[in-house]
């Protein structure tokens, strides 16, 4: 008797296990696929999933590997994705590989108008090929400029939408001012240096605490030694020459009762050449001797430097920054930016001018954050100079958890200045918080303002070179304020002592170093 067969699957089960791809592939690929001219839908479906396996992660399998589409077309699209370095720019990005098999489809799906328009089938290969090679190597310009600006490609951007954004006017100062940053290394060094989320292997000067050491000393050690002290009547050890007569030998003083010898004794003892009898003896003392040891102690050692935390900027876009000063203001503001994106930080910026003239804006490299940074970037500076609002606004953000680790940078020409209040309130983040206030100078002269908000202030002295302006700044230092009017600051020396003569002159020598180090490293 025959064993019973299996039943034959049916049709339509067979079908949806063929078309199992489509749940892994998104629905702006598989939507694209379901009508297509060339080759058949399962291969094509299968042969789209591989290749944007292979995209995201910057290969390209061989033509001949490919299910579809004819292998002479696959060959021709294969030479040209690879001569595109597609797979380079859609390495860990699955958005601009599904656009590489959109492209795929549409312009394979052409090859069937081209024929119905009279062209030889190599000729309408030869078309598709070259439209889709031009469409990508004008999008590549754009990857390329996008990775110049930002170091790298966002992640998650709507890429058909590049051509607009590239066309505008902001784009062209986004650009421009990328150029500007490569004049500005040190720039780019402090913004790099923001934040307060890891701990880094260099020391920071500027943080020490007091910590548990051991230092080499030496301790008395008190020890038991003998001395031998010669002559002193104790043990007798044997014979001698010498010119003590108390222990001289019996046959020595018989000499003395000889009318002649007598002579050679007073000679012997002249000479210290009696024989007499070896005594000394011994004594028992304690001495301390100095030994090496190690004691503990404490002494203020700095800590390593954090950074790798938010950043928060406050950008002066008043109108005195007009010129060369905007230029730098919005170096500052892209640098931020990129080393966000770079290192996967939040960077949160107030824009300020006049009192409740503030823009608040949290950036990011999404679309809407290239948009809202063009749109920054692109514009004018005018207005007057608040600088509470943005200062007490940042202030408030530091409270958050996902802030806390931020720091703060403020770019301005140092033409503000904050209330007593407000000064205080920083001054107790600082101390509670660890919150650090970096100053970025662009003008001439440290203000007052700006000396007690900032714990350090770099100064970019060349900042009219930015604009239209070839000439260098017209004073010798930064630090007039500092130099001339030091009991204006408002410190704690400063509140209790007014300043005199010698430190004055302190200051003076103090900031003529700093300077000078300053014009040493630009």
């Amino acid at each position: 008797m025959k064993p019973a067969q299996a039943p034959t699957p049916l049709l339509f089960e067979r079908s949806e296990a063929e078309l199992a791809t489509l749940d892994a592939l998104p629905r702006t690929v598989w939507l694209g696929a379901l009508t297509h001219s060339q080759g058949a839908l399962v291969a094509r479906l299968q042969t789209l999933l591989g290749l944007r396996l292979a995209l995201t992660r910057a290969s390209l399998p061989p033509a001949a590997s490919w299910a579809w589409p004819q292998p002479v077309i696959a060959e021709g699209f294969a030479r040209a994705i690879a001569a595109l370095e597609l797979p380079r720019y859609s390495e860990q990005r699955p958005e601009l590989a599904d656009s590489v098999l959109q492209s795929l489809l549409l312009h394979s799906d052409l090859i069937v108008d081209y024929l119905d328009r009279g062209a030889s089938a190599a000729d309408a290969l030869a078309m598709a090929i070259e439209e889709f090679s031009r469409d990508w190597k004008d999008r590549c310009g754009a990857l390329d400029e996008l990775m110049d600006v930002f170091g790298d490609l966002p992640k998650h951007t709507r890429w058909d939408l590049l051509r607009g954004l590239r066309s505008g006017a902001s784009w062209q100062e986004v650009v421009r001012i990328r150029r500007l940053l490569e004049r500005l290394p040190e720039l780019v060094r402090i913004i790099r240096r923001l934040g307060r989320a890891h701990a880094t292997d260099e020391p920071d000067p500027a943080r020490r605490n007091s910590a548990p050491h051991r230092e080499r000393a030496e301790a008395p050690v008190p020890r038991t030694r003998s001395v031998r002290i010669p002559q002193l009547p104790g043990a007798t050890r044997g014979i001698e020459r010498s010119g003590r007569v108390a222990r001289m030998l019996p046959a020595e003083a018989m000499l003395l009762g000889h009318p002649r010898l007598r002579l050679v004794w007073h000679a012997r003892r002249a000479e210290r050449t009696l024989l007499t009898y070896e005594d000394d003896d011994r004594l028992e003392e304690d001495v301390f001797e100095p030994v090496p040891v190690w004691r503990p102690s404490r002494r203020l050692e700095p800590q390593r430097r954090l950074e790798l935390g938010p950043i928060i900027l406050c950008v002066d876009t008043s109108g005195s920054m007009q010129g060369g000063a905007e230029a730098v203001a919005k170096a500052t503001v892209l640098e931020a930016v990129r080393t966000a994106h770079a290192q996967r930080r939040a960077c949160h910026l107030f824009a300020f001018s006049g009192p409740d003239e503030i823009v608040e804006r949290r950036l990011g490299l999404d679309m809407q954050g290239i948009d809202d940074l063009a749109e920054f970037l692109g514009q004018t500076f005018r207005g007057g100079t608040d600088i509470c609002g943005p200062l007490a606004r940042s202030l408030d953000l530091v409270q958050d958890e996902a802030m806390r680790q931020a720091d703060l940078l403020i770019a301005s020409d140092g033409e503000f200045g904050a209330t007593r209040e407000l000064a205080d309130r920083l001054a107790r983040c600082k101390a509670e918080q660890g919150l650090r206030v970096q100053g970025i100078l662009i003008g001439d002269r440290e203000t007052i303002g700006l000396l007690e908000l900032a714990d350090d202030i770099f100064w970019v002295r060349d900042w009219r070179r930015y604009g239209n302006s070839q000439s260098d700044s017209p004073v010798h230092s930064k630090s007039l304020t500092a130099m001339y009017f030091p009991g204006t600051l408002r410190t704690p020396e400063n509140r209790e002592r007014t300043v005199s003569g010698a430190h004055a002159s302190a200051v003076l020598r103090g900031q003529a170093r700093n300077d000078a180090d300053e014009e040493g490293r630009q």
